[in-house]
């Protein structure tokens, strides 16, 4: 099986604009009784996600 990939002077060809920190969005970890923490960072919200996950419901971002 052979793959055509996108050639770096190709339009679509994309390559990062930054090296600083990007996270613009804030992250409400939410339990399975109704009990809430927000977090400013994804790394954040994953640590209590698989910290604690049996206890948990879902994540939203906010």
């Amino acid at each position: 099986m052979s793959y055509d990939l996108i050639k770096p002077s190709d339009p679509q060809y994309f390559t990062q604009t930054s090296d600083d920190p990007y996270d613009r969005h804030k992250y409400k970890v939410i339990s399975k009784t109704g009990d809430e923490v927000t977090v400013d960072d994804w790394e954040s919200a994953q640590l209590i996600w698989w910290n604690s996950k049996s206890f948990l419901s879902h994540i939203e971002v906010i």
